[in-house]
Parts: C-alpha cells; structure tokens; sequence
C-alpha cells in the first residue's frame, strides 16, 4: 500500500482505538504515545514494512519540526508571569548546570562503554540533554501537582531544545568533512541572541495586533477559534521569520514568543487551551507513529549490551545526578528533586537534532542517530508508565504536607523540613 495511504489508515485506526481506550488510560499505566510507537515499529520498518519512511527524508524532518512548534508554543502558553517570576531560579539552575552536566556525563559514558570519539560522545550527549515537552504535558498540566514543580519543567523542557541546538549542530559541524570555516562563539550567540531578540518581538507585536474583546462590540468581535488561529499562526511565522537571514533559534523564538503573548494576553491563552487540544494530541501521536515505523531490530542491537548500559545510565545516573547538584544550595526537597530528575524524558527533540545530524556527512551519523533512537524508544515506554503514577504520587504528597499550589521554593522546603520533623 502507498505509504500516505497506509499512514493514514494507521493513524485513523489509532486515533479511533486511543479514544476508546482514553477512560482505561488515565485509571492506569497505559500511554497513548508508547502504543503509538509501538504500533509504528509493527507497520514499519521493524516489523511489517507496510509503511517505509526515510530517516533522511525531507517529509520526517519537516514533521518533526512542526510538531515541535506546535508543542513548545502551546507549553509557552501555559506558564504564568507571577510563577515565571517566582520559579525562574530553578529552571535556570537546570539550564545552566544540569544540562551540562548531563552532556558530559552521556558523552563520558558513550566514550566508555560505545568506543566513540569525544567529539562524537559529547554530540550523543548534546542530542540526548533536552528533555521533551511533549511526554512531560501529563505532568505540567495537570493542576494537582504543585505548581513549582509544573512551571519548572515546563520552561526547562521548553528552552533546553532551543539551548542544545546550537551544541549538536556546533559538534555536528566540526565532525563534518565539509564544515568550513566554524566560530562556535559567534554561532552561539547568534543562534541563541537572536532566538531570544525575534521571540520577545514577535510575541508583542503579535500582542497588539490582535484587538482585545472589549475593544469592538458583540457582533463584531473575533470567534474564538479564530483567536486560536492566531495564536497558531503566531507560532509557524516566528519559527520562519527567525530562521531567515540572519539566522536565530527558531525553537527558542517560539517558546519565547508563546511566552509573552500569554503574559499580555491571557484571553489568547484561555482561547488557544479550549480550542487545540485536539490539534495538538493529533500532532503529538502523528510524530510519535511515524518515529516508531523508523525503527528497527537491528538498529537497536547493533551495540549490544553496551547500548542498553549507556540508556540505563542516561536515566539512573545522568539525568537525577545533574539535577540534584544543579539544585545544591536550594530549599527543594530530596523527593521533588528526585521526582524532577526522573521525569527528564527524551522524545520529539532528541529525534529532530538526531535526523539533522542523520543528514549531514558523518561518518559516525547512523550510529549516534541508532543510540538516539533506543534511548528516545526506551523513555517514551519508561516514562509513558510512570508519568501517571507520578504526578498522583506527588500530588499526594503535596496535599498530605498542604504545599499550596501557588507556593514557590520556600513551600517546597518548608514541606520538606515538615516531612522530616513529622
């Protein structure tokens, strides 16, 4: 069958099936997302063959990117200035510190156990250091869990895709036999200055342009699936306006610019949060199908136990490590930092940078995009099961010791000391 064809039908079939089974889901352990990749793997390369993408292919990677705006659009929405302003300290003790961290820990691992290059490991680890906006929406929308925990996943998965980008590209040129001429310096802080620069203007132009509900009278005034389409087309223009010459961060200009739209415009976001959930559920699953009909058998154990090694110390070791000390010296407590440092999934960014690097003349490339994929498939599965266990566990106990949910680090500590004195 034509692969369009058959994608469709599959995706339909899915998207039928993950409805019917929704009520079962949120009562257990099931993800929509870890079934979807699993139903891509049978269809796909893995299994079946009914549907053949390319890792290579231009269609993947521009549906990989435009599921990543959707994404880190609608988590700009969500944050709040009054948390932005109480809880910016620690998202950026995770930007700063634990995402280095974990790229050196990843790349010293790789280098160990998979016999890489250093250049090659500390691209693996660049690829593998965002964590994913898309397997954390369980946890950052859902009201019961405390929302210091919420804002501050939310902005670290939001900006730490945008931040490694200019890393796995910098690694990714000097592996390149044609790379030229590379100033990472300068290339840092175009990429990252100019993300921040075009996303904090788009988002207030895009602010003013759009007249507010008081402004017009009743039969005049915008629908509210039209303010939606605003608001989403606020997304793909600042993505496209910020990549054209001179060149910035398109991801960090959305985020950005979600970011100060929300803030100016709270109707935007109320309107945009009634309107496209569906969209970008549909989105989210779509990228999800079609990364699990890349993989295969072969890929997965081609480095054998080696590979398995490298994911466990990605999860077990990298990722809470690199948190707990990023965050030494604050009043969070010992089960929030482990609650944060697990839920650092891998999924729609480590995916996109891999199929950059995938495109690219490297020699290594297949074998880094091979490793990226077993550990994103790994977390989609490990993540996927725990994130509802998860966010009822630390709702839990956020009720039981009464952190409010509008308190910020001090609630969290003043909790903790509770926790231990009681």
């Amino acid at each position: 069958m034509p692969t369009f064809q058959a994608t469709a039908t599959a995706l339909g079939l899915l998207l039928m099936l993950g409805a019917l089974v929704s009520g079962l889901a949120r009562r257990s352990m099931l993800s929509l997302a870890a079934l979807f990749v699993l139903a891509g793997f049978v269809i796909g390369n893995g299994g079946f063959d009914w549907v053949d993408f390319r890792a290579r292919s231009g269609f993947v990677e521009d549906l990989a990117f435009a599921a990543l705006i959707v994404i880190l659009f609608r988590d700009g929405l969500e944050v709040e200035g009054e948390m932005l302003q109480k809880t910016w300290h620690l998202p950026l003790r995770k930007l700063v510190l634990a995402m280095p961290l974990t790229t050196v820990i990843v790349a010293a691992a790789a280098r160990v156990l998979i016999g890489l290059s250093w250049t090659e490991s500390f691209l693996l680890g660049a690829l593998l250091a965002p964590t994913d906006p898309v397997l954390t929406s369980s946890i950052v929308t859902n009201e019961r869990v405390p929302r210091v925990v919420r804002n501050s996943l939310n902005l670290e998965s939001g900006l730490n895709d945008g931040l490694a980008l200019p890393a796995v590209l910098a690694f990714t040129a000097a592996l390149s036999t044609d790379s030229g001429h590379f100033v990472w310096w300068r290339f840092v802080l175009q990429d990252v200055g100019l993300g921040f620069a075009f996303g904090l203007a788009c988002g207030w132009v895009a602010s003013l342009l759009l007249p507010r509900e008081s402004d017009r009278p009743l039969r005049e005034r915008i629908p509210s699936h039209q303010r939606s389409l605003f608001a989403l087309g606020v997304a793909f223009a600042t993505y496209g306006v910020t990549v054209l010459s001179p060149k910035g961060n398109g991801f960090i200009a959305v985020f950005v610019a979600a970011i100060v739209l929300g803030i100016r415009r709270p109707d935007v976001r109320e309107h945009f949060e009634r309107n496209s959930e569906q969209l970008v559920e549909i989105v989210k699953l779509g990228i999800f199908l079609v990364f699990g009909t890349l993989l295969t058998v072969h890929a997965f154990t081609r480095e054998g136990w080696a590979a398995l090694a490298l994911v466990a110390i990605v999860f077990v070791l990298a990722r809470p490590l690199a948190v707990w000390l990023s965050l030494a010296g604050t009043r969070v407590d010992t089960p929030t930092r482990l609650f944060m440092g697990w839920f650092g999934p891998k999924g729609v960014a480590s995916m996109t940078f891999a199929l950059i690097v995938l495109d690219r003349n490297i020699a290594s490339g297949t074998r880094i995009f091979d490793l990226t994929a077993l550990v994103v498939f790994c977390s989609i599965l490990l993540h996927g099961v725990t994130d509802t266990p998860g966010a009822n566990w630390i709702a839990r106990r956020a009720e039981r010791l009464g952190i409010s949910d509008g308190g910020g680090e001090e609630d969290a500590g003043a909790a903790g000391e509770a926790a231990r004195s009681g």
